[in-house]
């Protein structure tokens, strides 16, 4: 138990000049991915906080305007998603040659990409909030209550995409427990901040997209002061941000395929609120309370398939590339057991989880059944998720890219609208059609990663 305690200990405090290709594989494995879980275990409290205090203190309206706006915010994630694959690839393999220096110009070419493209994103959302929320099917009273909500969230562009790449640059490089750090202080400014501006003062749905943006800026700075410092093994100067033609066409191209990866799913996502729409409000705020709760699970899980990712990059750039399959498929069965143990969580208690939401019948029925619908599915996607991480990590972005956009808008979309509006299934033939491109998704990451043609990748 004591020496349990210790290796905790040196996960959470981190250490700059561990080298992760040398120690024993589930040394490594342990001491990466329990910061890294911890790290998307406060992300995931992010969403989870705001749909909290919005349900207790604005409403259905207010949840469901939530929901409507996050589902298209999550195409700004799938680009800060792809950047931060590009960058945890690129910087991983760096780290694993040696190559410091070179990892440190990298990521001051992820920043100004980051910053250039956050920029472009928040002008364009800003202006058409609005028009945005009636695309998505909102009725006229739901655009107003939600319009600012959206709004502010457009404008927090920039700093959510760095939030994500500097973390993904962080645990590119090893230091996943600093990367940590930066999302719990982000994380609890955010949740005291909900609870001042939501409960106390009555700012609505509008405080809840403010405290967000203050927790992430606080986030940000905390990752630049460590990244300009000597604690990190990227240390950022000055010189390094004059743009590399070369070093930014590199991380454009591993960001595409990933990127195109998360914009695959989340346009998917778009189509999926758009036929619950039909459905009414009270559905759309069923299907985002529960959808709040699952990724308050997944994402620590992804934090488990990000540990993978790092391991994949240094190993191949330290030339194991056995050691790297070892890594992947021990860290599968791990995320497997984790993901069983909480689908059988959700197939009990996902009744009481939606209650502490919102007690509406028609919003906690629908919550329950996507609960327990989605958690069906939850082992094959464990196993899915730490694959595809695994290729990512590679830099091999595109395969992955191919099989999200085979899974979820030849199969996932046409699926959801079949089986809710031809065979009256309703909201749930869309949770159903979920897990069965899940299904499908895993095993075209599996087959391709037993090739081990991701192993050819330059970076």
């Amino acid at each position: 138990m004591s020496k349990f305690i210790q290796l905790l200990k040196d996960a959470l405090k981190g250490d700059e000049n561990r080298d992760y290709t040398s120690i024993s594989i589930n040394r490594a494995i342990f001491l990466l991915s329990v910061p890294m879980v911890i790290e998307m275990f406060f992300e995931a409290s992010f969403a989870l906080a705001d749909a909290f205090f919005v349900a207790r203190y604005v409403g259905t309206l207010g949840v469901a305007s939530v929901g409507l706006t996050e589902s298209v915010i999550t195409i700004i994630y799938s680009l800060a998603w792809g950047l931060t694959g590009a960058a945890a690839a690129v910087i991983a393999r760096r780290i694993g040659e040696k190559e410091n220096r070179k990892g440190g110009v990298a990521l001051a070419n992820v920043i100004l990409i980051s910053t250039i493209l956050g920029v472009v994103i928040a002008a364009f959302g800003y202006y058409y909030s609005a028009d945005i929320l009636k695309l998505m099917g909102a009725s006229d009273k739901l655009v107003a209550e939600g319009v600012w909500y959206t709004k502010i969230q457009f404008l927090s562009s920039p700093v959510i995409i760095l939030l994500f790449t500097l973390s993904g640059s962080l645990r590119g490089a090893g230091s996943a427990s600093l990367a940590m750090r930066s999302v719990i202080i982000a994380n609890i400014l955010n949740i005291s901040l909900d609870f001042l501006f939501v409960a106390m003062m009555g700012m609505g749905i509008k405080g809840a997209a403010i405290a967000t943006l203050i927790g992430r800026v606080v986030g940000v700075i905390y990752q630049l002061y460590i990244l300009t410092s000597a604690q990190s093994k990227l240390k950022l100067l000055l010189e390094d941000f004059i743009p590399k033609k070369e070093v930014i066409i590199n991380i454009l191209k591993i960001a595409a395929g990933s990127a195109g990866q998360f914009l695959i799913q989340s346009a998917s996502w778009v189509f999926m609120v758009r036929i619950l729409s039909i459905y009414g409000s009270e559905v759309i705020a069923g299907y985002t309370i529960a959808l709040r709760i699952i990724i308050f699970t997944i994402l620590p899980s992804w934090g488990l398939a990000n540990s993978g990712a790092t391991l994949v990059g240094q190993n191949l750039g330290a030339g194991k590339p056995e050691r790297a399959i070892k890594s992947v498929w021990t860290i599968a069965y791990l995320n497997m057991a984790f993901m069983t143990v909480v689908a059988i969580f959700f197939f009990l208690f996902s009744k009481p989880f939606i209650l502490f939401f919102d007690a509406t019948p028609q919003v906690v029925e629908t919550g329950v059944n996507c609960l327990k619908i989605l958690a069906a599915g939850y082992v094959v996607f464990a196993v899915g998720m730490v694959i595809t991480q695994a290729i990512n990590g590679a830099g091999d972005t595109m395969p992955a890219t191919i099989f999200n956009l085979i899974s979820f808008w030849v199969v996932q979309i046409p699926l959801a609208y079949y089986l809710a509006e031809n065979l009256a299934w309703k909201e749930n033939g869309v949770f159903v059609s979920i897990i069965v491109s899940d299904a499908l998704l895993a095993l075209m990451a599996v087959i391709y990663f037993k090739s081990n043609r991701w192993q050819k990748k330059r970076v």
